[in-house]
């Protein structure tokens, strides 16, 4: 995925979807970035998320982020799988 470097906070980096085939707590889910990074998790919907950002971006502190987006159930005990993205951020001429 590539992101302008001039995108505002709150721009939709990527949307996806979450979903657990069990029913009650078990088949609950939820969603967290790992690190510190300039992005945020939104709930869309039930199991639907986007990621955004969350404050301004400068292509010439970074390039790009891999971005760990860590998805778990609220069962006992609790299962979580993982995605990494990468973002890399496009260059706008800032003069």
């Amino acid at each position: 995925s590539t992101l302008s470097e001039a995108a505002p906070p709150n721009t939709v980096v990527a949307l996806f979807n979450v979903r657990d085939r069990d029913s009650g707590d078990n088949g609950r889910t939820t969603c967290e970035l790992t690190g510190e990074q300039p992005f945020r998790i939104t709930l869309l919907a039930a199991d639907a998320y986007a990621l955004v950002t969350s404050e301004t971006l400068d292509r010439e502190q970074v390039e790009e982020y891999n971005v760990t987006v860590r998805a778990r159930d609220e069962g006992s005990p609790a299962l979580s799988a993982s995605k990494t993205l990468l973002v890399r951020l496009l260059d706008v001429n800032d003069n």
